[in-house]
């Protein structure tokens, strides 16, 4: 993982727990889920990465718990 990506359309995906990293172009699912509950220490239920044509690889990850994406917006100072 490199960094969280922000946009509108995260923080609207937030309320369903998905909060999204832009991702280096080598890194699978599983190393998505990996890193996200070793760093963080949140459960990961489902990762889906989009590769676009052009741009970076961005992996949207789905949280297990009521309100887990928005509490690891607020440890990662995003919201």
């Amino acid at each position: 993982m490199l960094y969280p990506y922000m946009t509108e359309k995260v923080v609207r995906m937030s309320g369903n727990n998905v909060i999204a990293f832009i991702v280096s172009d080598e890194a699978t699912r599983t190393d998505v889920k990996k890193s996200v509950e070793k760093l963080y220490g949140f459960k990961v239920k489902k990762v889906n990465i989009q590769k676009p044509p052009r741009g970076k690889k961005k992996a949207y990850v789905s949280l297990v718990g009521e309100g887990a994406a928005m509490d690891l917006a607020g440890k990662l100072g995003l919201m």
